[in-house]
């Protein structure tokens, strides 16, 4: 196994709603991560963990998928990950200067994948608030991964495995692959799902108990969220999920239990069948409208 840096952690997504106001309180509200920052009228920052954001929303005409953003283990990797990427003919850009105090970053670079046109950004050093996260209505323990409808996802995969040097932990032939990113432990950080048209799928948070799906179900239903999938269990990761619609029709989940890779001597990826119970071993089956929202944003520079 040869990867070019490593990373720490998927560290924040970023989203462009139609309403900041109504996002931001469907976030904080309703899932329970705790505002942290916020430009009136045009941007909020959210978070679930030490770190100041592990979900960014922006004002925008078109709801979709801004940014996706990871934390490398260390400045070092992170000037190898530039290194690398050039060396492979992408163009990358600095995260502008004005950015940072918001982000509160150190600072990084971005680029796009190319199959998709994703905006990616790296950096090494994010600050973490004196502040402990509370959890409220629900025991969130982290950010735990975003999700991509693709259409070459042979190309898209390939390009991601080879380039951006994250590891298959499971996947489906012609239609979904769970990836990692080395060393960190989780079954995946970002997935792909063969779809008709590139999109945002879904953002994922993870709770600490299985309570907090049931919870979350009850409260979501009284608020008049469409659940669209689950309660259920995945046969890839094994965790326990709950899917449901934020304002804008875009899909987000909550989930329990994940399996974890040790750093050395991990399994193989499995191939798994192209089946309904793969994807729920309980026989749950989604509704249409899931994952069928947000568009990818475009050019973030």
């Amino acid at each position: 196994m040869h990867v070019p840096f490593l990373y720490r952690q998927l560290s924040y997504v970023a989203l462009n709603v139609s309403d900041l106001s109504r996002s931001t309180s469907f976030y904080s509200d309703l899932l329970g991560l705790e505002l942290s920052a916020e430009q009136v009228g045009e941007s909020s920052a959210l978070r679930c963990d030490t770190h100041a954001a592990s979900l960014l929303l922006y004002q925008a005409d078109e709801p979709g998928l801004r940014r996706v953003a990871f934390q490398l283990a260390s400045s070092a990797d992170l000037a190898a990950a530039a290194t690398h990427f050039e060396s492979r003919g992408y163009e990358i850009w600095p995260i502008p200067s004005e950015e940072l105090p918001f982000l509160r970053v150190a600072g990084g670079f971005r680029l796009y994948e190319p199959t998709t046109r994703v905006t990616f950004e790296y950096f090494a050093s994010v600050m973490d608030l004196g502040k402990a996260y509370q959890p409220t209505v629900a025991n969130i323990q982290r950010l735990g991964h975003v999700v991509l409808r693709v259409v070459d996802l042979d190309g898209c995969w390939e390009v991601l495995e080879r380039d951006f040097g994250l590891l298959s932990s499971d996947f489906v032939e012609d239609k979904a692959v769970w990836a990692r990113c080395y060393p960190n432990p989780f079954h995946h950080s970002l997935a792909l799902v063969k779809s008709p048209e590139n999109g945002l799928h879904h953002v994922n948070f993870m709770v600490s108990e299985i309570d907090d799906i049931g919870r979350a179900r009850n409260r979501l239903i009284d608020a008049g969220v469409d659940i669209v999938f689950g309660p259920g269990r995945h046969k890839p990761s094994g965790s326990v999920f709950l899917y449901f619609l934020d304002p804008d029709g875009m899909t987000a989940e909550f989930s329990f239990g994940m399996e974890e890779f040790p750093e050395e001597n991990a399994r193989e990826p499995r191939m798994l069948e192209n089946s309904s119970t793969t994807m729920d071993l309980w026989g749950g089956k989604p509704k249409p409208t899931f994952s069928s929202a947000g568009v990818i944003a475009g050019k973030d520079r």
